[in-house]
């Protein structure tokens, strides 16, 4: 007779979320991770395949999570810029949390790329959600007059999910979300 599984996988995934943010994959063992989930090895491979399979569990709950909230916090601004400056400076205080643990994309993306094929999918596709929402919003306030129509909303929404990318990593070398900070003010004068 089989035996039921004991433990709530997704929490399990939450957990590993955070233990892969603030270590990175390779200096997380499966031993550690079974340690940090309170889970015998067996149940972790049961549950999960292997220590892949639980990291991109681990990057698709960040997607659906801590991404899916920044976006929709596009969608809670009043004007555009002010909207764009809340989402950067929000991920900019989330990035230097711990020590500078960064973002769990930009860290994937760092470590896992180009070998992990499944990696560089789950990251692009978190960089196409947030270029396109990027681009909604930003096509919007050209239209209503709050931002300058001289750059293409699509080449706008690109380079501010670039400048994004660069002030995460950055924040794993300078965990200051007051050195940060003001270098969002010097990316949303593209917008003029």
């Amino acid at each position: 007779m089989a035996r039921t599984r004991e433990f709530d996988t997704e929490a399990a995934v939450s957990r590993a979320m955070e233990l892969f943010w603030t270590r990175g994959y390779e200096a997380t063992s499966v031993r550690d991770l079974a340690g940090h989930l309170g889970i015998g090895q067996g149940s972790l491979y049961a549950a999960f395949g292997d220590k892949d399979g639980l990291y991109r569990a681990a990057l698709e709950r960040y997607r659906a999570t801590l991404a899916a909230e920044a976006l929709r916090s596009l969608d809670e601004g009043g004007d555009a810029r002010s909207a764009v400056r809340s989402m950067l400076v929000g991920r900019v205080r989330i990035a230097v949390e711990q020590g500078g643990r960064g973002c769990l994309a930009a860290n994937a993306a760092c470590e896992r790329l180009p070998e992990d094929q499944a990696t560089r999918r789950t990251v692009r596709d978190m960089q196409d959600a947030s270029r396109d929402a990027l681009a909604g919003v930003l096509r919007g306030a050209a239209e209503r007059g709050e931002i300058s129509t001289r750059h293409d909303p699509h080449t706008l929404a690109a380079f501010l999910v670039t400048f994004l990318n660069g002030l995460l990593v950055s924040a794993k070398i300078t965990p200051d979300a007051g050195a940060l900070e003001p270098l969002v003010e010097v990316a949303l004068a593209a917008l003029d």
